[in-house]
C-alpha cells in the first residue's frame, strides 16, 4: 500500500496525532461553505468551458472532499492511546530497528503515516511489504520479503520498542 492509498485496516495513533487529525477534519468540514461560495462566484463569471477559476475551485473541492473521507475513515477505525506492550513483538505502534544483509541498520516507526508529523522517525505502514513481513516477529528473527521493485530483501529484527511520541 502506498502513502496515498486509502487505509482500511485499524491504524494505531497517539492521542496527539488523533487530536491533530480531528482538528484538520473539523477545519475542512468548516471550510466547505467557503469552497461552495467560491465555486458559485466563479460560476457567475460566465462561460464555464474557459473559466479557469471555476475549474480550479472545483478541483480544490474534490481534493478537500477526498481528504475529508480519508480522515473520517482513518479516525473511525483508529486505535487511539498508549503504545503496544513492551514485549519485543513487532506490531503497529512499535519503533523497530532492522539490519540488512550489508550490516546497515534502520530504525523506524511501524504505524500510520499520519503520525509522521509528530516524529522525526521514518514511518512505514504495517500494510507495506516490509511491514507485513515483520509484523509478529521478534528480535533475532530473519525475514525475507519482496519489495515493490521485485527485489528480495532480507532483514533481521534487532529491536522493537513501543513508540513514546
Amino acid at each position: 500500500m502506498s502513502t496515498t492509498d486509502h487505509e482500511t485496516a485499524a491504524a494505531w495513533l497517539t492521542q496527539e496525532a488523533h487530536d491533530r487529525l480531528q482538528a484538520e477534519l473539523d477545519s475542512l468540514i468548516g471550510s466547505r461553505t467557503h469552497i461552495s461560495a467560491e465555486i458559485n462566484a466563479r460560476r457567475e463569471e460566465g462561460d464555464l468551458k474557459e473559466n479557469g477559476g471555476y475549474h480550479a475551485a472545483k478541483e480544490e473541492q474534490g481534493k478537500q472532499e477526498a481528504r475529508i473521507r480519508q480522515l473520517q475513515d482513518l479516525l473511525r477505525n483508529a486505535q487511539v492511546g498508549d503504545a503496544p506492550a513492551d514485549d519485543g513483538v513487532v506490531e503497529a505502534g512499535m519503533v523497530v530497528t532492522i539490519r540488512y544483509d550489508d550490516e546497515e541498520t534502520e530504525r523506524f516507526l511501524l504505524g500510520s503515516r499520519e503520525i509522521g508529523a509528530t516524529t522525526d522517525l521514518t514511518v512505514y505502514s504495517p500494510d507495506s511489504a516490509m511491514g507485513t513481513a515483520i509484523t509478529g516477529r521478534v528480535p533475532g528473527d530473519s525475514v525475507t520479503y519482496t519489495a515493490p521493485s521485485g527485489a528480495q530483501i532480507t532483514v533481521i529484527i534487532v529491536e522493537a520498542t513501543p513508540f513514546t511520541g
